[in-house]
């Protein structure tokens, strides 16, 4: 299928000019798009957690789910606190278990309507837990889609669930309410990091229901309308031989569907 296995990133800047005017005056800024085509260094850190034994289990879909290159674009560190949204079977519960360590926090959480198609999920995440090394993980069912943390989060990861929020089975909500509800989690400066199916371009939200897709674009705005700032997109799990005109569990297309990856940023 041809993944490319670079990491593209555009972050956008504020720089502020030199020569600015007179004392007090606002200085001009512009905004200076950066591309990024080398790989994005994987810390020590990830490979080790990448590497634990303790999820020896998911190493066979390590190959197709790049998680050194992801969690290292995503930014996220020992000792952070981190909400893994709608997390099934626990693969990157477990990884976000090992990065962020004894000082840090996972938080595993389902809304309610999702939980109900997802309850052998649940319990065996629920029992996982209780032995190291995964102890600092909280397995959560809460309301959907107004979600809440007991404490301020340094990120918010959600992987290919961002576009169920307006399907029947989880309420038809907007998913403006979602992102307001991640927006009031993160502290500032925290990161919202969203994995999903690429549907075709213009498409909206019209394929999330029948194909389980959704439109980067529309993310994109809805994230950005609720007062995120886009920091940048890896292309690492882009895949151009996908046409998204099937549905995501086609034998055609599983496991290697066009993903598109964004990190936003809760301003400052």
């Amino acid at each position: 299928m041809g993944y490319r296995r670079y990491l593209a990133v555009a972050l956008a800047t504020t720089l502020a000019l030199a020569g600015c005017g007179q004392a007090g005056e606002a200085p001009a800024v512009e905004e200076q798009q950066v591309e990024l085509t080398d790989p994005v260094a994987v810390p020590d850190y990830v490979t080790a957690a990448i590497a634990d034994p303790a999820r020896e289990y998911h190493f066979p879909r390590d190959e197709r789910r790049l998680p050194g290159e992801l969690i290292a674009f995503s930014g996220l560190q020992p000792g952070d606190r981190v909400l893994d949204l709608i997390p099934g079977g626990g693969y990157w519960t477990r990884l976000f278990s090992l990065v962020v360590g004894e000082e840090g926090h996972v938080y595993a959480t389902w809304p309610e309507n999702y939980a109900r198609f997802a309850r052998s999920d649940v319990r065996r995440l629920r029992e996982l837990v209780e032995s190291d090394p995964f102890t600092n993980v909280t397995v959560t069912v809460q309301p959907t889609p107004d979600l809440s943390a007991p404490e301020q989060l340094d990120m918010v990861w959600t992987s290919q669930n961002y576009h169920d929020y307006p399907d029947e089975f989880m309420g038809n909500y907007d998913p403006a309410r979602l992102n307001a509800a991640v927006f009031e989690m993160l502290r500032p400066g925290g990161t919202y990091f969203i994995i999903d199916h690429a549907a075709e371009d213009g498409s909206g939200m019209r394929d999330t229901e029948a194909l389980h897709r959704i439109d980067p674009a529309a993310v994109r705005t809805q994230v950005e309308a609720a007062g995120f700032e886009f920091v940048g997109e890896s292309q690492v799990l882009r895949n151009p031989d996908d046409d998204h005109a099937v549905e995501v569990f086609d034998e055609q297309v599983r496991g290697n569907t066009d993903q598109f990856v964004m990190r936003f940023r809760k301003p400052e």
